[in-house]
């Protein structure tokens, strides 16, 4: 393999030079953490070996894990509140945008490294490396700056559509240039009067006698879609072909580059393809050109076949949707460290169970039984998605390596499974910890120099975009569970229940963790009790799975990562009780364990009220009268 990343990639520890006012939040990777994760629960080098990437030794990880750390730390985590403060800026003359002070020499950096191709095929300029892998990467940028990753990160997204639909002309052409991060990639679906009803979209696309097809339509909220970083954009864009069916069976998906290619390789830069007809205001993610998209008899090239096209948007919506987890994850890290450095300075009145610091004028607030609640709120969220997400990652590296159409499916069938419990729950309990993250400083927290309403805002996007919670968790209940008959569910539950029996049975004598598994087990069941009784309800009643999705979600969601916690605790108690434990891996493994506990504790029981809200009557939701006043 020809690995750039495996000269391991030097780049330049000084951040680019910037104007920002200081700020407090100074992200630190947290890679003893990853290491946990990857190597003690999820068993990196067995999993490796098993899937085919033989070479995928622990000393390369960490060397990966420990150069992405450093990019991430010293040049990425500063330009966060730059792009915060400063914004894009759109030249209403050349339609040209400006991204933030630094962001684009970050991306030179980026680029230099290799980091864009990690995952991306040898044959296409790739490296051929699993995407767990790439997911430390990916971990990393999404807790430093979110908002920067979303660059690089959708353009992921436009490499894994062209490589498994794209022609081998297509491939060769544009994928080359998106694995080096020659080029950049987006994609765009939302109109402004659709957006997850794609089925009402209107932009055109007419063949033309050279193969090619003229595209006619607007696009909007269209992430990335115009910037600095580099010389070309290429789009992936849905369009609707002349006398196409209506609705989503008549969409087909059509690559629209910003400059069109020449025949030497140059692109014409003196003509542009498409134009950014506006940049929006947003809440947060300010350093994320945000556009509206004109396409006007802007030349595009049909990926597959005409009529297919929203099948294989799909690749790029479940990237994305996996993607975007991260968000949830990132923030809940970020809130974490933020709030867990200021409660270990910040004095405030006495603990109510004595005196912590008598030395000093009160007590250190995380001594503050309400605020240490909130901190390992904090904390359980972003180690059990970390450990969820990299659990479906290296899911994802079986795909790379299925050798048969029907593994690839198996392996696409469960994706799809845990896809909206990823992307739905763990953004939702990320926004909750960038609150609580918050709610740590108090007043302090509310001021933009520590950094923290500013992850607040960024954050609160993950809900809504790529598909809102309501939209995962219709997916979720309707099409991977009612019209499935519940495959995914009853396929997790299995192995869930085989791994939970070895701990009660198997392993008896050394398991500490029996209650929490017998809790545990408990929550599994009454998940397929729950399923039955919607599944029962919808028959008489259809709106049902409207009204019950969203529990439905976040129960899945709570139960799944109270499967994670209790692989991470059973873990680090084997990691104790090992002869010749080091005192600071000693303090790690219980923490690991004292965390897994208040889970168990505090935070799964919230999954009883998301069950007794779905098995309620949907009555109260769905009768006519609750909005029939209207104020005159």
């Amino acid at each position: 393999m020809a690995l750039s990343a495996r000269h391991l990639w030097s780049a330049s520890r000084q951040a680019a030079a910037v104007s920002a006012r200081a700020m407090s939040l100074q992200y630190k990777a947290p890679t003893r953490d990853i290491q946990f994760v990857l190597d003690e629960v999820l068993d990196a080098d067995r999993h490796y070996q098993k899937v085919g990437f033989t070479e995928m030794s622990s000393d390369f990880r960490n060397s990966v894990l420990e150069e992405m750390a450093k990019f991430s730390e010293e040049v990425l985590s500063p330009l966060n509140p730059v792009g915060d403060q400063e914004g894009c800026t759109l030249d209403p003359k050349t339609k040209e945008v400006k991204t933030p002070t630094g962001w684009k020499e970050a991306y030179d950096q980026y680029m230099q490294g290799g980091w864009q191709s990690l995952s991306v095929p040898e044959a296409y300029g790739g490296q051929d490396l699993p995407l767990s892998l790439g997911l430390i990467k990916s971990e990393l940028i999404a807790s430093a700056n979110w908002t920067w990753g979303m660059y690089p990160g959708l353009s992921i997204g436009a490499m894994n559509t062209l490589t498994l639909h794209g022609s081998e002309e297509q491939k060769q052409e544009y994928l080359t240039r998106l694995a080096t991060g020659e080029w950049l990639g987006t994609m765009c679906l939302t109109e402004p009067q659709c957006g997850t009803d794609l089925g009402q979209m209107k932009t055109k696309a007419i063949k033309q006698p050279d193969g090619s097809y003229k595209i006619t339509g607007t696009k909007i909220f269209i992430s990335c879609g115009e910037h600095d970083f580099t010389d070309n954009i290429i789009h992936i864009v849905l369009a609707r072909c002349e006398n196409a069916p209506e609705g989503t069976k008549g969409i087909s998906l059509f690559i629209v580059p910003k400059h069109l290619p020449k025949a030497d390789g140059s692109i014409d830069k003196e003509h542009k393809n498409l134009t950014c007809g506006g940049l929006e205001k947003k809440m947060g993610i300010h350093g994320s050109s945000t556009c509206v998209m004109n396409f006007e008899d802007s030349t595009g090239y049909l990926i597959g076949t005409e009529n297919k096209g929203l099948h294989q948007m799909f690749t790029f919506m479940s990237t994305a949707r996996v993607g975007t987890a991260l968000q949830g994850l990132g923030a809940a890290e970020l809130a974490y460290q933020g709030a867990l450095a200021y409660a270990n300075e910040r004095m405030s009145m006495r603990a109510l169970g004595g005196k912590k610091n008598p030395d000093k004028a009160g007590d250190f607030i995380v001594h503050h039984g309400d605020v240490r609640k909130m901190l390992l709120t904090c904390k359980a969220i972003a180690e059990g998605s970390r450990s969820m997400m990299y659990e479906s990652a290296m899911l994802a590296d079986y795909m790379l390596k299925a050798k048969t159409e029907e593994d690839h499916k198996k392996v696409d069938e469960d994706m799809g499974f845990l896809t909206p419990i990823l992307k739905g729950f763990i953004t939702e309990m990320g926004s909750e910890a960038a609150n609580l993250g918050m709610q740590c400083f108090g007043g302090h927290g509310y001021i933009k120099e520590w950094g923290m309403e500013q992850n607040v805002r960024d954050t609160r996007i993950g809900t809504l975009y790529e598909g809102t919670t309501g939209i995962q968790a219709l997916d979720l209940l309707g099409r991977q569970t009612m019209l499935s008959g519940a495959k995914g569910l009853r396929k997790h539950f299995g192995q869930t229940m085989g791994y939970m029996k070895t701990n009660l049975i198997d392993n008896r004598q050394t398991s500490q963790f029996k209650r929490e598994t017998l809790t545990l087990m408990g929550y599994y069941v009454r998940w397929m009790y729950l399923t039955g009784r919607i599944g029962l309800s919808a028959r008489t009643n259809r709106e049902v799975i409207s009204t019950t999705s969203v529990d439905y979600l976040m129960y899945s969601g709570y139960v799944t990562m109270g499967l994670h916690w209790l692989k991470m605790m059973e873990t680090a108690a084997e990691k104790l009780a090992m002869a010749g434990v080091s005192e600071q891996d000693a303090q790690f493994y219980r923490s690991k364990i004292q965390t897994g506990k208040f889970y168990f504790d505090h935070l799964l029981p919230r999954a009883k009220a998301h069950c007794e809200s779905a098995l309620a009557s949907p009555e109260s939701i769905t009768d006519e009268h609750a909005f029939a006043f209207k104020q005159q």
